[in-house]
C-alpha cells in the first residue's frame, strides 16, 4: 500500500472518498435499511482492505495533545471509531450514524475488541435537530459531508460542537474505486470506465456536494485549515481473498445504480464479471488491482 503526499496544506488540488464511494447512504442524514447487509459488507470489506489507508490518516492528523473525546459523524460501521480507538487509547468516542443496524454492528466489533466502556453510540439524523454530542476535541467525518443536505449547515454545527482549538478531520473519496484493467473484459473493453461515467452523472443529480473542495467551505465556517493530505490507493495486481471479495461486493452495488444507463452488452459482461460460478467471474481473475485517492482536511476551530 502506498499513502502519498503527506504534505500539510495544499499538496494536491483537493477535491471530493469510496464511501467505500459507495452511492447507497451511509450518511449520518438519511437511512437506506432495505440495503443495509450488503452496504455494511461493503464498508467492512472496506476497512479490511484498506487497513493501512486509515490508520495512516489517523496518524497523520495534526493534534496538538491527544484528544479525550472524540465524535465520529457518519460512523458506518464502525471503520473510523475503531482506528481512532487504536490511535487514541486515552480517548473516548460518540459515533453517530442514522442507521440502527450499522449502530448494532458496531456495538459488536467494539464489545469483542474489548472497547465497548470507551463508546457511546447515537441515532440521529444530521439533517434535522443536532444530537446532543458533549464538547470533543475532535471529530471525524469520512465519507458523510458530501451527503448532507446543507453541508454549510453542518460545518457551523460541528464548529460550535467542538471545544476551542479541537480539530476537524474531514474524509472524502475522489471516486469508486476500479478494479479492472482499462481493457477488461475482453468482450467489453473500457467497461469499468463506463461504469464510472454513469455513476458520475447520477451523483451530478443526486450529490451535487460530491467533489467539493472542503477547504473553503470550512474556513467560511470559522476554521482554520491546517493541512491538506491526498492519500493515494494502489493495491495488486492480486488475488487476496478480500480483494476480490471487496471488488465483488463494490461492482455488485455499482450494477445496481448505473445498469438503467448502460448498453444491454454492457450489463450482460458486467453480470458475467459477477457471476461467481461462472468462467468470467472476478473472483476468477488475476489482474484485479484497488485503485482510488481520499481527501483528508484537517481544521481548527481557533
Amino acid at each position: 500500500m502506498t499513502p502519498t503526499s503527506p504534505h500539510p496544506a495544499h499538496d494536491h488540488g483537493a477535491h471530493a472518498v469510496h464511501e467505500p464511494e459507495h452511492t447507497p447512504d451511509r450518511r449520518a442524514g438519511h437511512d437506506t435499511e432495505h440495503d443495509t447487509d450488503g452496504q455494511a459488507e461493503l464498508l467492512d470489506l472496506d476497512a479490511e482492505v484498506l487497513a493501512e489507508h486509515i490508520a495512516s490518516i489517523t496518524a497523520w492528523l495534526p493534534v496538538t495533545t491527544a484528544p479525550r473525546r472524540i465524535v465520529d459523524l457518519g460512523c458506518g460501521t464502525g471503520t473510523g471509531t475503531l482506528a481512532l480507538l487504536t490511535r487514541f487509547p486515552g480517548a473516548e468516542v460518540t459515533a453517530v450514524d442514522t442507521s440502527a443496524d450499522h449502530l448494532r454492528r458496531l456495538r459488536h466489533k467494539v464489545e469483542a475488541a474489548g472497547l465497548a466502556d470507551r463508546v457511546r453510540t447515537v441515532q440521529a439524523d444530521l439533517d434535522g435537530v443536532w444530537p446532543e454530542l458533549g464538547t470533543p476535541d475532535l471529530v471525524w467525518a469520512s465519507a458523510s459531508m458530501h451527503h448532507m443536505a446543507d453541508p454549510d449547515r453542518t460545518l457551523r454545527q460541528v464548529h460550535g460542537t467542538l471545544a476551542p482549538g479541537g480539530l476537524f478531520a474531514v474524509v472524502e473519496l475522489a471516486g469508486f474505486p476500479r478494479f479492472l484493467p482499462e481493457d477488461a473484459p475482453a468482450e467489453r473493453p473500457g467497461l469499468e470506465e463506463r461504469c464510472h461515467a454513469a455513476l458520475d452523472r447520477l451523483h451530478a443529480e443526486h450529490m451535487p456536494h460530491r467533489g467539493a473542495d472542503w477547504g473553503p467551505k470550512l474556513t467560511a465556517a470559522g476554521f482554520t485549515v491546517e493541512g491538506e493530505r491526498v492519500i493515494t490507493v494502489d493495491l495488486g495486481p492480486t488475488r487476496a481473498e478480500a480483494v476480490g471479495r471487496y471488488a465483488l461486493s463494490s461492482l455488485t452495488r455499482l450494477r445496481g445504480n448505473v445498469a438503467d444507463e448502460l448498453a444491454a452488452e454492457d450489463v450482460t459482461a458486467l453480470d458475467q464479471l459477477l457471476d461467481t460460478g461462472g468462467p468470467h467471474s472476478i473472483l476468477r481473475r488475476d489482474d484485479v488491482t484497488v485503485r482510488t485517492e481520499r481527501m483528508v482536511w484537517a481544521a481548527r476551530r481557533t
